[in-house]
């Protein structure tokens, strides 16, 4: 996933910036709503993270703003804020949701799949396609009961498809998965990850879409 951390802690920032990434997911960090709504401007985002005290303003009127205009991307609160009712102000805000400061960040991590995989129409970490089987928590993946270990990028690769049954995506949503790894993804980046899947997985876990992009397929 390609995920924006809106948060002014400069530590925190950090921490979180590279539990994301270890994850395997693109991140965007913006200490600023100004900055975030000029990324947001160029940039699709899978997931928001969103610290509700910015030196320019306030999470939750940001949030509503997003909301209003029919924006629905998912979007959990990162605040030092613990009482019920800023809880209540955030989830009615319209935030999927809600973790206060200071957090684990392996819960962090956790929570970022829980909130992917009910985006994705399916909140079951496990996704089997033929022989095929996928935990989404655990990261892992089996072919006819044997694991079969993906590299970091093929795996983010992969995630996309899942997250996005049925959907078709170009090669250029697909580039956007790779951001963190490589400042300029090469020409040729996707169509290598996406050969290097078919030949661990099986040639039709991703169909082609000659011009357009590609698809989850099936084992």
């Amino acid at each position: 996933m390609r995920i924006l951390l809106i948060e002014d802690d400069s530590a925190l920032g950090a921490a979180v910036r590279d539990q994301i990434a270890a994850d395997g997911h693109s991140v965007d960090w913006m200490m600023r709503l100004d900055m975030a709504r000029e990324a947001m401007a160029t940039t699709g985002y899978d997931l928001i993270l969103l610290d509700l005290m910015l030196p320019d303003g306030l999470g939750v009127p940001f949030l509503k703003a997003l909301r209003s205009r029919g924006d629905v991307t998912p979007v959990i609160i990162l605040t030092a804020l613990d009482q019920v009712s800023d809880r209540i102000n955030g989830l009615n805000a319209g935030a999927d949701d809600y973790l206060v400061k200071p957090f684990d960040l392996a819960e962090l991590s956790a929570r970022i799949g829980s909130v992917a995989r009910r985006y994705a129409g399916n909140p079951n970490p496990q996704i089997a396609l033929g022989a095929v089987e996928v935990d989404l928590a655990a990261r892992s993946v089996t072919l006819a009961g044997k694991p079969v270990p993906l590299t970091a990028r093929e795996w983010v690769l992969f995630e996309a498809f899942l997250q996005r049954p049925g959907q078709l995506l170009s090669k250029r949503q697909l580039e956007d998965q790779l951001y963190s790894f490589e400042t300029e993804v090469e020409s040729n980046t996707v169509e290598v990850h996406v050969s290097r899947i078919r030949k661990k997985l099986g040639a039709r876990i991703i169909e082609t879409e000659r011009g357009l992009g590609y698809r989850l397929g099936s084992a």
